[in-house]
C-alpha cells in the first residue's frame, strides 16, 4: 500500500471518529423528535464507531483522491440518517437535504478533477430515476415504503448514478438484499413480528456505499 494511502486511512479513520463523537452524534439527536431517544453517550458512541469504519473503508478504496470527499460527506450522512431512523423510523428534510446539496458540490468539485463531464450528467440521471422507482413503489406499497425513503433515493441515486449504470443498478439491488438480511434477522431474533416494519433507509445508505466501494472505479 502506497504510503499517501496509508497517511489517509488513518487520517480518515481519526478524523471519522471526531465527527461521529461531535458533531455528528448531537446533529442526529437534533433531528430526533424525542419520543424515543437514545442516550447520549450510546449515540455518541455508535456515532463515531460508525463513521470512523466508513471513513477508513473509503479511504482505503479511493486514496488520496477528491473523489473522497463526497463519499465522506456521503458518509457522514449515513451516520445522521441511520441512527435517526433506527430510532424514530423518520428520515429529516433537515438531514437529507443538506447532504444532498454537499455532495452534489463536491461531486462537482470532484469532476472537475477528473475531467470525466458526463458524470454530472449520470449523476443527475441517477437520482431522478432512484426516485422514480422508489416512489413507484412507495404508491404501490405506501405502508413498506414511506416518503422519507423516496426523497433519500434522491441523495442515494445521486451518488451512486455519478459512478455509472453498473454501480447504480449495484446500489439499488443491494438495498433490498441488506434489508431483506435485516428483516431476516431481526426475526429471528424476534425484534420484528411477520406484520410488522423495519426502517429501510439504513439499508439504502449501506446499498450505496457498498456499490461504490465494489464497483466505483
Amino acid at each position: 500500500m502506497p504510503l499517501a494511502t496509508e497517511i489517509t486511512v488513518v487520517l480518515a479513520v481519526v478524523l471519522g471518529a471526531a465527527l461521529g463523537w461531535w458533531p455528528l452524534s448531537d446533529w442526529a439527536r437534533r433531528s430526533m423528535l424525542g419520543e424515543r431517544m437514545p442516550q447520549q453517550r450510546t449515540v455518541r458512541i455508535v456515532a463515531a464507531a460508525t463513521t470512523a469504519v466508513i471513513f477508513g473503508a473509503l479511504a482505503l478504496r479511493f486514496g488520496p483522491t477528491l473523489t473522497l470527499a463526497p463519499l465522506l460527506a456521503f458518509a457522514a450522512a449515513t451516520t445522521v440518517l441511520s441512527i435517526v431512523d433506527l430510532a424514530e423510523k423518520r428520515l429529516p428534510n433537515a438531514v437529507v437535504f443538506p447532504a444532498l446539496l454537499a455532495v452534489g458540490v463536491l461531486l462537482m468539485a470532484a469532476t472537475a478533477a477528473t475531467g470525466e463531464w458526463l458524470s454530472p450528467i449520470f449523476a443527475i440521471a441517477g437520482a431522478a430515476a432512484m426516485f422514480a422507482v422508489y416512489l413507484l413503489l412507495a404508491i404501490i406499497s405506501p405502508s413498506s415504503m414511506g416518503m422519507g425513503d423516496v426523497k433519500l433515493a434522491l441523495l442515494v441515486g445521486l451518488l451512486v448514478g455519478w459512478f455509472g449504470l453498473t454501480a447504480w443498478l449495484v446500489g439499488l439491488l443491494a438495498a433490498f438484499v441488506v434489508g431483506g438480511v435485516i428483516a431476516l434477522v431481526a426475526l429471528i431474533l424476534r425484534r420484528v413480528t411477520l406484520r410488522g416494519s423495519i426502517p429501510f433507509g439504513p439499508s439504502m445508505l449501506v446499498g450505496a456505499l457498498l456499490a461504490v466501494l465494489f464497483v466505483g472505479p
